[in-house]
């Protein structure tokens, strides 16, 4: 199969089409410096062999390119193809990127305690906005969904978002 990468459109993207890049990556140009300057020190991209793994920036694009799509296009022969390299080679950054993730777990996820201004600012927005069965909770979107494999059986039509399909919103920050 033909693989011709994509990847080098990226540089041209952050540069002078700043919604193109974070179509492709679901980030903007400047949290992805932010993620890979936290990462690229992993020992996971480290190694002593002959055969040199691919940039920590590179391995992340590829990560969030997958991480961002659905259905087919997440598929790694398609991440591959988009991306001008091998199916193990997609397979191989998901893992290092996903493991250099999770040793930063702390650094990228931050819960607030639930006595806090924030906390009982949030809470009060959700109560006034969503089911009374979400009491207590804290929800925050910016956009990006993720579809659910089926429908719910409570509060489906809660579920039911812009583009016809059943889904929860996610926010990165």
């Amino acid at each position: 199969m033909l693989r011709t990468s994509q990847l080098h459109l990226l540089h041209h993207f952050t540069e002078h089409h700043p919604a193109l890049f974070r179509k492709q990556l679901r980030v903007d140009p400047l949290i992805f410096d932010d993620i890979l300057g936290q990462i690229s020190g992993h020992s996971i991209f480290q190694n002593q062999s002959n055969n040199r793994q691919l940039p920590v920036a590179i391995q992340l694009a590829i990560f969030l390119f997958q991480a961002g799509h659905y259905g087919n296009a997440c598929a790694p022969e398609d991440v591959a193809q988009w991306a001008g390299v091998s199916i193990r080679t997609v397979v191989n950054c998901t893992h290092h990127v996903m493991a250099a993730l999770l040793d930063q777990h702390n650094q990228f996820i931050y819960v607030l305690h639930i006595c806090s201004e924030e906390m009982c600012r949030a809470q009060a927005f959700t109560e006034s906005w969503t089911c009374h069965a979400w009491r207590n909770g804290t929800f925050a979107a910016d956009g990006s969904t993720i579809n659910l494999y089926e429908w719910l059986g409570m509060f489906k039509d809660s579920f039911y978002d812009r583009k016809s399909r059943f889904s929860l919103n996610c926010q990165v920050s």
